[in-house]
C-alpha cells in the first residue's frame, strides 16, 4: 500500500510540473497561458503563442510526465492492473489539472491522459479508444468548438470502455481522470460558445 502511495505522490508531483510554462520561459516566449484566451497552460497554446519548438517540448512533456509513473509502476510490480494502478492512472491528471507548484491551477489534462494511458504498454486499448474518439468528434461528426469535443470525447471514452473490455480497474482510474477534466472544463472561467454540431459534407 505504501509503495503505491509513493508513486501516487511521485505520479502527481510529476503531473503538477506544467511543461508550457517551462519550455515557454526557456525559448524566451513569455507567459504563452497569459496571453491565450483560456488562459490554459497547455500543448495547442505553447504551439500558437510559443512556436513549434516550444509546442513539441510541451508535448513531449506532458505526455512522458503521464506515462513514466503508470509504466515504471506497473514494471516494478510485476502484476496486472489492480485497484491501485487506478489510482497511479489519475494522480499524473490530477497533478496537471491541481498543481501543486502553481496555487492548486494547471491545465486541461489531455495529452497528460493520453501519455497515463500509454503508460499501460503493452495494453493501450484505452489510449486508442481516446484517440478515436478525438477523431470521431472531429472528422466525422463534427463537434465545435472544442470544448465541447473534449466532453464528448472523455464521455464517449469512458462508455466505450466496458464495452471493448477494457480492465476494470483501468476503467475506474480513467473514470476520476474523466470526474477531473469535466471540473476543469466546466469551472474554467473561458467563454463557452455554443456548441455546434454537424456532419463533414454539411456546411457550417
Amino acid at each position: 500500500m505504501l509503495h503505491a502511495v509513493t508513486f501516487a505522490v511521485l505520479g502527481y508531483l510529476s503531473g503538477s510540473i506544467l511543461y508550457a510554462n517551462v519550455f515557454s520561459h526557456l525559448f524566451g516566449k513569455g507567459d504563452v497561458a497569459g496571453r491565450s484566451r483560456d488562459g490554459n497552460p497547455g500543448t495547442a497554446n505553447a504551439f500558437v503563442y510559443g512556436g513549434f519548438m516550444c509546442g513539441i517540448c510541451t508535448l513531449f512533456g506532458d505526455i512522458f510526465k503521464g506515462f513514466l509513473p503508470v509504466y515504471i509502476f506497473l514494471i516494478d510490480t510485476q502484476g496486472a492492473p489492480s485497484w491501485t494502478t487506478a489510482m497511479i492512472i489519475a494522480a499524473p491528471v490530477l497533478g496537471h489539472i491541481f498543481s501543486v507548484f502553481h496555487k492548486l491551477h494547471g491545465g486541461k489534462g489531455i495529452a497528460v491522459t493520453f501519455g497515463c494511458l500509454l503508460g499501460l504498454y503493452p495494453h493501450i486499448e484505452a489510449a486508442g479508444i481516446l484517440a478515436i474518439t478525438f477523431i470521431l468528434f472531429s472528422v466525422v461528426i463534427i463537434i465545435s468548438p472544442h470544448f465541447y469535443r473534449t466532453l464528448a470525447a472523455y464521455a464517449a471514452t469512458l462508455c466505450a470502455m466496458p464495452v471493448c473490455r477494457v480492465d476494470t480497474y483501468v476503467w475506474i482510474g480513467f473514470m476520476f481522470v474523466t470526474l477531473a477534466v469535466f471540473y476543469r472544463l466546466l469551472s474554467s472561467e473561458e467563454k463557452k460558445e455554443r456548441i455546434k454540431v454537424r456532419l463533414p459534407w454539411k456546411s457550417s
